[in-house]
């Protein structure tokens, strides 16, 4: 026994295709539309990224600025208590020295022991001298902080004379 008919059947398929066919086209409209709009936020994110590098620029070109234009007041002072000759020869092993340097080093240069060295090291860091220490396996390395290196070289606040300096060897 035949439910459908032929022609029914015909119909009934044609409708289903057509239904599916209106289906078919809606979906791809809509997988159009998200794939203009994932190009679209693509194309912001990127120009959002070139938007953040320009600003991160700017900020450090306006902390420059910022840095050059304040009074000498704001700036960073070091309050340094006045060396010995011996502590100002161990000070210029380091500050001359083009990378960090260990205490073996500095007792070359400055021709006194190591023990010597430590504690004249540590007599600088009590008084005032940024000294900054790095660990590696087994020594120390020592230098001297950047700006502090800077404010030494304009003002020479620890007082190192021509005839000091030709006593350190390089």
């Amino acid at each position: 026994m035949k439910i459908f008919g032929d022609s029914n059947f015909s119909r009934l398929q044609k409708t289903l295709k057509n239904a599916f066919l209106k289906i078919k086209d809606e979906f791809d409209d809509h997988r159009e539309t998200i794939n203009q709009n994932t190009n679209e936020i693509q194309a912001n994110y990127e120009y959002l990224c070139r938007i953040d590098s320009k600003i991160d620029k700017l900020n450090e070109r306006i902390d420059e600025i910022t840095l050059f234009l304040k009074p000498e007041t704001e700036r960073k002072r070091y309050n340094v208590s006045p060396l010995t000759r011996r502590e100002k020869e161990v000070f210029l092993a380091v500050y001359a020295s083009d990378e960090a340097v260990g205490y073996v080093d500095i007792a070359k240069r400055t021709a006194l022991t190591e023990n010597l060295v430590i504690c004249y090291i540590s007599n600088l860091v009590t008084k005032g001298i940024p000294i900054l220490k790095k660990y590696t396996n087994d020594s120390v390395k020592l230098s001297i902080d950047n700006e502090f290196k800077e404010y030494q070289m304009k003002e020479n606040i620890i007082g190192i004379d021509e005839d000091l300096s030709q006593n350190i060897v390089m």
